[in-house]
């Protein structure tokens, strides 16, 4: 029997409980330790994924000599120092979405994962989605012919999570729906395609719902209660074209809040067929034989995202394969990200 990967923890809010509970599906996979600035929080989460070992101070976890790997659960400007600590001090990495504020300081990340030779593997967890490897599948064997434009749609009616905290203070998290939630169709819309060279992006950011905070009519918030004495300073709806030089575009529209029936799917349009992941059936609509044909693809539906996520690193820590989702890859991903903000300021089109 293979030694156990020892895993630590660092942040204990709602995804560093995903984490734990998709490590404890993994055989090969041992929550050594958790991490939380909050007492109270890091003793309750400790308790209820039996996690022996606790830190309040991540600088203490990562000196355990004990753990083989991370996975960074906390807010997004405490991504880059977090990681790149836990390189110097010899760990694999896994890196919540979005890789972190900006993509210089995604680069700097890059760095210390080359110099400490180790593994790092963004947290980009639809691509685990079933629909969504078969359509990668799909092609890769030239069933879409050449992808020629992209939609991207990602629309909650009233979805703004932690409304006053950290994922509503741009300080603390870069931006609001674009970077919390556009990161995952983003990176879902390049990797299916394989385009991932954006080269201009012409986008507008709105911040519509948010502010005043006490106005802000909800039925369930994640990461919540609200915090009334908070800050909301990030955008609430963003849309936007990217081009990608002269062989496709790709329009998105993304919406922590509007007054629209929720959607959540990235459409892939080719010149042999067309397809949308996210929407149930996953139908190619194509052409067979000289007719004009849906080709549904079968698949199995079954399936913890997170956890197979979590297999594919531990793998690569093995040596067994490669990381589900790449830092160079996240790189990319920042770098548009910078460009749409860039764009919505300057109410230009801007190079990423």
């Amino acid at each position: 029997m293979s030694k156990k990967i020892k895993i630590g923890i660092i942040g204990a809010g709602a995804i560093g409980s995903v984490h734990a509970n998709a490590y404890a599906k993994l055989a090969d996979a041992e929550v050594y330790a958790l991490c939380d600035i909050l007492p109270d929080r890091l003793a309750e989460k400790a308790a209820l994924h039996n996690i022996g070992k606790t830190y309040e101070k991540y600088e203490d976890l990562l000196a355990d000599k004990e753990i083989d790997a991370i996975s960074v659960c906390v807010p997004n400007h405490l991504h880059a120092p977090v990681a790149i600590a836990a390189f110097e001090a010899g760990k694999h990495v896994m890196l919540e979405k979005p890789m972190t504020m900006s993509a210089k300081l995604g680069r700097d990340i890059l760095a210390a994962r080359d110099k400490a030779g180790k593994q790092l593997q963004m947290g980009m967890v639809w691509r685990q989605a079933p629909e969504a490897e078969v359509v990668k599948e799909a092609v890769d064997a030239g069933k879409l012919g050449e992808i020629y434009q992209i939609r991207i749609k990602f629309i909650r009616r009233r979805g703004i999570p932690g409304l006053g905290g950290w994922f509503t203070t741009k300080a603390m998290s870069g931006g609001g729906g674009l970077i919390d939630c556009a990161v995952h169709f983003l990176d879902l819309a390049m990797w299916t395609s394989g385009l991932w060279q954006p080269t201009k992006v012409s986008a507008k950011t709105y911040s519509k719902f948010g502010s005043p905070m006490e106005d802000y009519k909800y039925v369930s918030m994640w990461a919540g209660p609200p915090k009334y004495d908070g800050v909301f300073d990030v955008d609430d709806y963003a849309t936007g074209l990217v081009r990608f030089g002269n062989k496709a575009t790709m329009i998105f529209e993304v919406a922590w809040a509007c007054n629209a029936e929720p959607e959540s799917y990235i459409e892939l349009l080719g010149d042999k067929g067309g397809v949308k992941v996210g929407v149930g059936d996953t139908t190619i609509l194509t052409e067979v034989d000289g007719y004009i044909a849906d080709v549904k693809l079968a698949y199995n539906e079954e399936r913890d995202r997170f956890a197979a996520e979590m297999q594919k690193f531990l793998l690569a820590i093995q040596g067994k394969g490669k990381v589900a989702a790449t830092g160079e890859e996240g790189v990319v991903v920042m770098s548009l990200l910078d460009a749409i903000y860039k764009s919505s300021d300057l109410n230009a089109e801007v190079d990423v």
